[in-house]
């Protein structure tokens, strides 16, 4: 691990010192690693399947709802705003109140909310229970990664720990689009998915033991509502302004986002137990986990969200032909995230998120010039460069988010990193249907562009997480 201020041993001294509650934790019996580890890990799966599920059903789901090109960004940023903004109210009530409630709470809900999504009959119906279903995907995300911290209580453990969940991260990435084209209805896609959570949730009430690190004091309100209201100002700026940037409704939208976030600020430095502690900004681990996320939401999520919808119209590709391609690249990440532990140790994290992020953008100009092609074999060797980039990201990031704090605060330092994540997710797929759709010289030109700028923004964030400086 690079920076002066992160490593696991005197991370654990500052919350043995600061967090006297967190050395005795609030539980009944012993945690059991592998349960929790694979109850966590099937959730986020399940959680990524779910999220993943519009990118392949995207046209036969707009078709059904009468949702207009201008707004289908909206139905695939409804999960990612849901996460955004409550992954770090999730985070810190974790911590607080007790990690198994809040997963076990969440899965639940992520079950009831995505059952709901099959029977939306209109886009802002449908919206709205994927912005619920991103809520509870919240609750579940922060949560797993403060149950593995204390059911993987050394440095070793973590590191497999982390990767196993950051592979089931991109796993359900994978498996997601395959059986949404697998299933033909995309509402009975929804049906099952939602009885999994439920199933995952039953099993985590018997499995998983609790535990918490209390601070005392309210939860932040104020900065959920404000820190939510921001992203809703974002999302509906960027996705508005594919019709003109400069209109006075997105430029107030953009003068909303920095006034509500300014005000955000200004309530976490006042509150007892806020949701983000903004001392931490100071570390440049922290700093270079937020980073990450904000980026591979920018520039990883944000093109292969859309990708397979272009690949069907522009290609006749049908949907479960878009999933098998799809899959190429995210199944080798899966592989990669698996076996990237064998990394600890010879190679610093914010070094592998950089060559996670230069991979990224040689695979993605590796495909520069496939869509005008009409050949879907021109996008195998770029898929598979992007792929190897993808699982580096997905291991190194969560090591990096609960590294990066002390051990009590796990669940709000891995909440911290996925917000920015999600963030960085809905801007992401809001930018890139504005530049593929905008082009004159038509969806083929304008996805080489997306694509174009998808490289630069990881190229800036493999020169940035490796430029962090820590404090001496």
């Amino acid at each position: 691990m690079t920076g002066t201020d992160s490593s696991p041993a005197t991370a654990e001294h500052t919350a043995v010192r600061e967090h006297a509650p967190d050395t005795a934790p609030r539980r009944d019996s012993p945690p059991h690693p592998g349960a929790t580890l694979a109850l966590t890990s099937a959730a986020t799966a399940v959680a990524l399947m779910t999220y993943t599920t519009p990118i392949i059903t995207l046209p036969d789901t707009a078709a059904a709802l009468g949702t207009p090109l201008s707004a289908q960004a909206w139905l695939l940023n409804g999960t990612p705003l849901g996460l955004a903004a409550l992954l770090l109210v999730a985070g810190s009530l974790a911590d607080d109140y007790g990690r198994r409630r809040i997963f076990v709470s969440g899965t639940l809900a992520l079950g009831v909310t995505t059952a709901l999504g099959a029977f939306a009959t209109s886009t802002w119906l449908f919206t709205l229970a994927r912005i619920a279903q991103g809520a509870a995907s919240a609750a579940l995300l922060a949560s797993s990664l403060g149950l593995i911290v204390h059911a993987f209580p050394t440095a070793s453990g973590r590191v497999r720990a982390t990767g196993v969940w950051g592979a089931f991260v991109t796993g359900g990435i994978a498996v997601g689009p395959l059986l949404a084209a697998a299933i033909p209805d995309w509402r009975l896609t929804y049906g099952v998915l939602g009885a999994a959570a439920l199933v995952v949730a039953a099993l985590g009430t018997r499995a998983l033991t609790e535990s918490r690190s209390p601070r005392g004091g309210r939860p932040d309100f104020a900065g959920a509502v404000t820190f939510g209201l921001a992203l809703i100002s974002l999302v509906a700026g960027l996705t508005l302004g594919r019709d003109g940037w400069l209109r006075a409704p997105v430029l107030l939208l953009f003068a909303a986002t920095v006034v509500l976030l300014a005000a955000f600020a200004r309530v976490e430095r006042r509150t007892r137990t806020p949701m983000i502690d903004l001392a931490l900004l100071r570390r440049p681990d922290f700093l270079a986990s937020s980073l990450g996320g904000l980026f591979t939401g920018l520039a990883v999520i944000g093109l292969f969200s859309y990708l397979p919808a272009v690949l069907q119209r522009t290609l006749g590709m049908s949907a479960l032909d878009t999933a098998w391609l799809t899959l190429l690249w995210a199944g080798l990440a899966f592989a990669v995230a698996l076996q990237a532990r064998r990394l600890a140790g010879r190679v610093p994290t914010r070094v592998q998120l950089a060559i996670a992020f230069a991979l990224h953008a040689a695979g993605v100009l590796t495909m520069l010039g496939a869509v005008g092609s009409g050949s879907a074999a021109r996008f195998v060797p770029g898929m598979i460069i992007a792929g190897v980039g993808s699982g580096l990201l997905n291991a190194a990031l969560p090591l990096l988010a609960v590294e990066s704090v002390p051990p009590a605060r796990a669940a709000m330092g891995s909440g911290a990193q996925q917000t920015f994540r999600y963030i960085g997710s809905c801007a992401g797929v809001a930018l890139t249907i504005a530049i593929a759709t905008s082009s004159s010289g038509g969806v083929a030109r304008g996805t080489d562009i997306a694509m174009v700028v998808s490289a630069v923004l990881a190229l800036v964030a493999a020169v940035s997480v490796v430029s962090l400086r820590g404090r001496h």
